[in-house]
């Protein structure tokens, strides 16, 4: 057995094992904040888990069985089957969860397909073949096809895995009202970056044309992201936020956009916090006293006012009129 097809091995279940231990720990264990959204699915907690749980192992199923049909012969298009699982995935999930869950279910549903290939068959192929060979006997050609098949699939998914694995840092994109179709168009713009650089490894070509694709892609992404935010007009000056928290905290709208964060945000986000199950502010942001809020202003107005990342899962109700007034408010200090 090659030694680096063995790391790969360890590398693959270990990474998988401790996302799941993770998954469990903040969209289980912290499901009323992070996991069911009550505004789309009135659902208990337990069944947000069993939901959870299920969009792991059913869509492998279903991909395992894709796999191993007639289909396998034509790869191509079931690479595009495998993409029009994945966009189903993300939109049937975003009914149920949080942006931010629907994002992180997505790729570990989508890690999930990659680990399983290792486990279940590239490595027993591969011994396979390795037994055969120590036995003297030529392998049968099939299993490596198969174990290929499967490989270029991790091959092309290992990008957009990353991505959603990171996309709770950006509530422009787990936040938007778009973000299945934002996590669709990530899953489509690794393709030509994936072709370009297995081209070019492979001494096959250069295909620079993947370059305008994948462009073309992103800026579809920056649309979806920023298409249809509320910004309530534009500020009379473009230039970036200069001012101190002092300007913040002067800005006109200061005073109501301090009671709208005292009801709805600092109840988590306090030197102690009185939210079941949360013991300290969530990333250390604290939001109870006036200079708290200057401080933040920045973040309050991305997280809140721009996006509804926040509150997660709305649990304390902040209205439209509350997000539009620090909208008001944070546009008034850039005046």
């Amino acid at each position: 057995m090659p030694e680096h097809l063995i790391w790969f091995k360890w590398e693959s279940y270990t990474t998988w094992l401790s996302g799941f231990a993770l998954l469990m720990v903040v969209y289980w264990v912290g499901g009323e904040l992070y996991l069911i959204d009550q505004t789309k699915a009135q659902l208990a907690l337990w069944q947000g888990i069993a939901i959870s749980a299920a969009s792991l192992s059913v869509g492998w199923l279903i991909y395992d069985r894709l796999c191993k049909s007639g289909l396998a012969e034509r790869p191509t298009l079931l690479m595009v089957l495998l993409f029009v699982l994945l966009v189903a995935m993300g939109y049937g999930l975003n009914q149920v969860f949080t942006g931010r869950a629907m994002m992180l279910h997505l790729g570990a549903f989508t890690a999930t397909i990659m680990t399983a290939n290792v486990f279940f068959i590239i490595m027993p192929n591969q011994r396979i073949v390795v037994a055969d060979l120590q036995a003297g006997r030529t392998p049968d050609a099939k299993y490596g096809k198969i174990a290929n098949l499967r490989s270029t699939h991790n091959n092309y998914l290992t990008l957009p895995v990353i991505f959603l694995m990171l996309s709770n840092h950006s509530p422009l994109a787990f936040a938007s009202q778009y973000n299945w179709l934002i996590a669709a168009l990530v899953f489509l713009m690794v393709t030509p970056i994936r072709h370009y650089f297995n081209t070019k490894h492979a001494g096959t070509g250069n295909p620079t044309w993947t370059w305008l694709a994948t462009t073309l892609l992103f800026m579809g992404v920056i649309i979806l992201s920023t298409f249809g935010l509320k910004h309530d007009g534009e500020p009379e000056q473009d230039a970036a936020l200069t001012g101190t928290a002092l300007v913040m905290a002067k800005a006109q709208g200061f005073d109501e956009v301090h009671e709208i964060v005292l009801g709805r945000c600092s109840m988590c986000h306090a030197r102690e916090p009185f939210w079941d199950g949360i013991r300290t502010a969530p990333k250390g942001v604290l939001l109870e006293t006036e200079g708290d809020l200057a401080r933040q202003a920045e973040a309050v107005f991305m997280h809140a006012g721009l996006t509804d990342a926040m509150p997660p899962a709305n649990v304390t109700f902040m209205e439209p009129e509350d997000r539009a007034a620090i909208r008001r408010w944070f546009k008034n200090a850039r005046m």
